[in-house]
């Protein structure tokens, strides 16, 4: 058994012929695919199963997409795709804040959705516990430390939960601390593709990064901005 086929992606919306669709595309590439129709029964599953990915409607009945990501991601770091009617950068905003890592606009092209999940599980595999054959190493900034092993992330020795995009930000900005990176070059680097306009999507998880890893998010101390040029993590 390939590493694709131990991998396994839920599909919630409520919509079963779309979801059918995206069945039978993630199936015809290898991977196990579970199905659910509204947030209730995605969080079930999310709590049952050994999941990697999730692709979550946002407009569904009894619990929508937003509230079930929310609840989601109080237990699991795995990586969230939403799937939207709607293409105003305001939704595509709450849904990058409520946790999901990545946003794709209804009607969409299967492949590239399948390219978005091929991308957030090539990322999750990388940073997440099931790549034995990666770079280690902790670095460290005052009391922040990124530790590469273990792929944790601790404040003054406390652990602060991060999702899998959020620990690749804060492992590039501190593996470099004191270099400014723009937000370009963070987003072509954690999301291995060029970056068309990621000027929204980069600064909603800096700002949710900084809620976690500073005192103070409004007068941080480790990720700073550098105005006109990009953030840095400050080499303490």
């Amino acid at each position: 058994m390939t590493e694709k086929q131990q991998l396994n992606i839920l599909v919630c919306d409520d919509d079963k012929e779309i979801a059918g669709a995206i069945e039978i595309y993630l199936r015809n590439e290898g991977y196990h695919v579970f199905k659910a129709f509204d947030g209730f029964q995605a969080l079930e599953t999310a709590r049952r199963e050994n999941l990697h990915l999730i692709i979550m409607d946002v407009m569904m009945p009894h619990m929508d997409g937003v509230q079930a990501t929310m609840k989601i991601r109080e237990e699991k770091n795995i990586p969230i795709i939403m799937l939207s009617a709607k293409s105003e950068d305001y939704d595509k905003i709450i849904g990058l804040n409520v946790g999901a890592d990545d946003y794709v606009t209804k009607p969409f092209n299967p492949l590239e959705l399948m390219a978005r999940v091929k991308s957030q599980l090539r990322r999750y595999t990388r940073l997440g516990s099931m790549s034995a054959a990666q770079m280690s190493g902790v670095y460290q900034s005052g009391g922040l430390s990124v530790d590469d092993n273990e792929k944790r992330v601790t404040v003054d020795g406390e652990e602060v939960p991060v999702t899998p995009i959020e620990f690749g930000i804060l492992k590039l900005l501190t593996e470099h601390a004191g270099r400014v990176f723009s937000m370009d070059q963070i987003y072509e680097a954690v999301w291995q593709e060029p970056a068309y306009n990621p000027e929204n999507t980069v600064a909603v998880h800096i700002r949710r990064i900084r809620e976690k890893i500073e005192i103070d998010p409004k007068n941080p101390k480790y990720l700073k901005v550098v105005w006109g040029i990009g953030y840095k993590i400050e080499k303490l």
